[in-house]
């Protein structure tokens, strides 16, 4: 016992140490830790759950079958029995899917903000309240229940002519706390033999680096790249010890690896995005534009008095083709993205245009990026 708290102790007092060192020693573009990824465990999880909204101003689901079957099974908890093959009108009900995040470590009685979206045809959610409704995890357990006043951002009106006018979404809402914790999530984070931190993204260079950054801080050799995403590092077993390590470890600044050069290309909006990371080699460019017109004029030709001829059309077509002279443009080897972009723009060229010449450097081996079209 009390080597564990002289080893709490020393931890709490490396933390406070490490924290005053970050102010004055931090390492240029550095990063911390906990912004790069995650501990393995340590995640919020998805609840779903099939409610009730009541209290629509006739903008409901109607006669929507399973939204009648929601009520009936709604009113039955409070020992209403509708006659057989009785319906009740729903014009002022809505049958809804409710969704909302559990994070890491929430607690029962903890308020979680949730998301009511229409299921059927209700026009609008404006003004309901939805009724109580059990939210489950993937294992169709109930973690948590959900009732409220929506707040709906969006608004619909439609005309007796048919006409309608929508801002926004009204279909959908929300309700700030609306639900409540009642079951926690174990993470196991305490009792796993090691823990393990996953970068955001994959990167060999990030991750040796996380590592090496561990074992600085703490003086041995506790942390090991495991592969592009994972960083296993030895702890005691206890809530404890392992909180106040995981603390440590998350304000640890390191310097991330560079992006791989990339040129994101958005076939659909014309968008391209060049990272820092893109060079060119030696190479020579030359982007014109061949431009075709072709003008109709057709004219009436009149046959001669007493010929016997008819009317025609005779057609005159006019051809002209306008060719624009572009400058050769000569990149200079390791042309950074400040190059290609002045470049690009001395000539003129389109969205469509540059993705055709970026296109062309890649097949000719002057760009050795990785070209992802979306």
């Amino acid at each position: 016992m009390e080597t564990g708290k002289a080893m709490t102790r020393l931890l709490r007092l490396l933390l406070s140490s490490l924290a005053l060192l970050t102010l004055f020693a931090a390492p240029a573009h550095a990063e911390r830790i906990k912004d790069l990824g995650t501990f393995q465990g340590v995640r919020p999880n998805q609840l779903t759950g099939y409610g009730i909204v009541v209290g629509l101003a006739g903008t409901g689901d109607d006669s929507l079958d399973y939204a009648t079957q929601g009520m009936k099974g709604m009113v039955s908890r409070f020992g209403l029995t509708l006659p057989q093959g009785v319906n009740p009108a729903l014009k002022n009900a809505a049958a809804v899917l409710v969704t909302a995040d559990l994070p890491a470590f929430a607690k029962p009685g903890q308020r979680l903000d949730v998301t009511v979206s229409a299921l059927g045809k209700a026009k609008s959610l404006r003004g309901g309240t939805l009724i109580l409704t059990a939210l489950r995890g993937a294992d169709n357990e109930i973690y948590g229940m959900a009732q409220g006043n929506l707040a709906v951002g969006g608004l619909g009106v439609s005309g007796a002519d048919g006409s309608q006018v929508s801002v926004n979404i009204p279909s959908a809402g929300r309700i700030p706390g609306g639900a409540t914790v009642e079951r926690a999530v174990a993470t196991g984070f305490d009792t796993a033999p090691t823990l393990t931190f996953n970068l955001a993204e994959a990167d060999l260079t990030t991750a040796l680096r996380v590592a090496d950054g561990i074992n600085r801080t703490f003086g041995d050799r506790r942390a090991r790249a495991m592969d592009a995403v994972s960083v296993a590092i030895d702890a005691e077993p206890g809530a404890e010890q392992r909180i106040l390590m995981m603390g440590m470890i998350e304000n640890i600044e390191v310097a991330p690896a560079d992006a791989p050069a990339k040129v994101i290309v958005n076939a659909r909006t014309g968008t391209v995005v060049i990272n820092g990371a893109v060079r060119i080699h030696p190479a020579a460019v030359a982007h014109g534009k061949l431009t075709v017109s072709v003008n109709e004029s057709p004219r009436v030709v009149q046959p001669a008095p007493f010929s016997r001829g008819e009317t025609a059309v005779e057609q005159s077509s006019a051809i002209q083709v306008t060719e624009e002279k572009k400058p050769l443009i000569n990149f200079k080897g390791g042309a950074s993205l400040t190059d290609i972009v002045k470049a690009v723009n001395a000539i003129g060229a389109s969205p469509a245009d540059m993705v055709a010449i970026l296109e062309a450097l890649k097949q000719a081996g002057a760009m050795k990026a990785e070209l992802v079209v979306l």
